[in-house]
């Protein structure tokens, strides 16, 4: 064995052979001194608490047998015998050691109530230091190693492992090891705690209410559970603090880039207004001479044609970012469904170029409580997307149905797919497709204020895609006597 395992073995035995040798040497003094028996008892029970003070209640109890075998040998006659021929003093000898045997234990009760208020202080102190230096984590830094870091310093642990499985990352701090990281990992997806004092190691699963979201594994002979539950639980809220933060930042940011695009959208637009109205105040100047030829006046047809189609473009280019730019607000009118779509398709048809639409009215007198022109944008805006994104000479099929209290307006396209990952953003602002970005031109908003209004008029907006059938988009209104039909004026 080495001197320290050595050392180790006998700590416990050092303090009740301390205690015994001073006992003995007090006794032999006090038996020169001429002490009687009460006298010699008084000593070695000061001897006792001493020992009890110093060294723990084990070592006070061997103190108090050797001070028990000192008083019957120096001071209960007959004298330098371990014999006692007086029953009194075999009494005596009896309730000393009760005696010390009590005091000790109450000594030993009274120190490890303190320690363990003293503990409690430190570790609160140690709590409260680190929640408020959670506070101050670095918002700019990933918050898992700053966390590491805080625990280790904070608390001494002599490892600090903390598993982020969304990244996938693992966050260390002082002394850890490859079974410390697998440890972390297996805790997550078991969601199983775990304490092995023999190691000194500690396994948290950190969660955001009953849904695990990560893992800790801390190493150190001094911690315990309750201090490790706790900081399992301030580090779980430290990770949802700073991921809400992050969240914000990022709102903020969309916001932000947001209102940028609609701006530079909305000053392109009116950019192009003042060319546009020129041109064609050219074209028309033009044509009306009546002095062209025949070649010069096709040139001059085509240029006003482009140029008319260029600025109906841009009016709806405004429109869209004047809507973006500002909450919807609703001007309710009675809108008969059927005859809005009917005359939306008459208008839309020289615009859609080869495309055929083809009307179906199976809820025709349907009447919507909303605003017409508002109402209108939307389902252009339907009908203009199917054609742009459908295939070349491809049907556009609008439909009116009936469903329940609802009546809900369905354009159709064949060609186009919208992948099942992407129908969900593609209601966001700004959104393109990487797959038709580059194949149609767009703003990226039109969808997005669709919805906007639809969810204005107390309905929804929704797409079916696939490959078989090809693109629905479905506006679904509430009909005036169904729930939620009424707007206030």
């Amino acid at each position: 064995m080495t001197g320290a395992k050595v050392s180790a073995v006998l700590r416990p035995f050092r303090g009740a052979a301390i205690g015994s040798a001073v006992v003995l040497l007090v006794s032999f003094s006090a038996y020169h001194l001429h002490f009687n028996l009460s006298a010699a008892a008084s000593l070695d029970i000061l001897i006792v608490l001493f020992v009890t003070h110093w060294f723990g209640f084990w070592q006070a109890t061997a103190t108090s047998f050797a001070a028990v075998a000192c008083l019957a040998y120096f001071f209960a006659p007959p004298i330098l015998s371990f014999y006692v021929a007086d029953p009194h003093n075999w009494v005596a000898l009896a309730v000393f050691e009760l005696t010390a045997l009590i005091v000790s234990q109450l000594s030993t009760q009274a120190q490890n109530q303190k320690r363990r208020a003293v503990l409690l202080h430190e570790n609160a102190t140690r709590l409260y230091d680190f929640s408020r230096s959670i506070l101050m984590l670095n918002r700019r830094e990933p918050p898992g190693a700053q966390i590491a870091s805080l625990i280790q310093r904070n608390f001494g642990a002599d490892g600090v492992v903390i598993f982020d499985p969304t990244i996938p990352r693992l966050y260390t701090a002082g002394s850890w090891t490859h079974e410390d990281e697998e440890l972390a990992r297996s805790t997550y997806f078991q969601n199983t705690n775990s304490d092995c004092q023999n190691s000194s190691r500690w396994q948290r699963v950190l969660n955001n209410g009953s849904q695990p979201f990560g893992a800790l594994v801390l190493s150190g002979d001094h911690l315990t559970s309750l201090m490790i539950d706790a900081i399992a639980s301030l580090v779980a809220v430290a990770f949802e603090r700073a991921r809400s933060f992050e969240k914000e930042m990022q709102a903020e940011a969309e916001r932000q880039s947001e209102q940028l695009r609609t701006t530079v959208l909305d000053g392109l637009a009116h950019a192009f207004k003042t060319p546009l109205t020129v041109i064609l105040a050219s074209t028309s100047g033009l044509i009306e001479t009546g002095q062209l030829t025949e070649s010069q006046a096709e040139l001059i047809g085509l240029i006003d044609q482009h140029a008319t189609k260029l600025s109906g473009l841009t009016n709806h280019c405004l429109q869209m970012a004047k809507l973006e730019s500002a909450a919807i607000k609703l001007r309710p009118d009675e809108v008969e469904v059927s005859a809005l779509v009917e005359e939306i398709a008459a208008d839309c048809r020289d615009q859609l170029g080869k495309h055929s639409i083809r009307v179906q009215l199976d809820a025709g007198g349907l009447t919507v409580s909303g605003d017409r022109p508002l109402l209108a944008i939307t389902i252009t805006e339907l009908i203009v997307n199917a054609a742009k994104y459908g295939s070349v000479d491809s049907p556009i099929t609008i439909s009116v149905l009936e469903q329940g209290s609802k009546v809900v307006v369905s354009v159709h396209n064949e060609g186009s797919v919208i992948d099942a990952s992407e129908q969900r953003h593609i209601f966001e602002r700004f959104y393109r497709s990487p797959a038709t970005k580059h194949g149609a031109s767009g703003s990226g908003i039109g969808l997005s204020v669709a919805r906007r209004t639809a969810e204005a008029h107390h309905g929804s907006l929704w797409v079916n895609s696939d490959k078989v059938t090809g693109t629905t988009f479905f506006l679904s209104l509430p009909v005036i006597g169904g729930d939620c039909a009424s707007f206030a004026r």
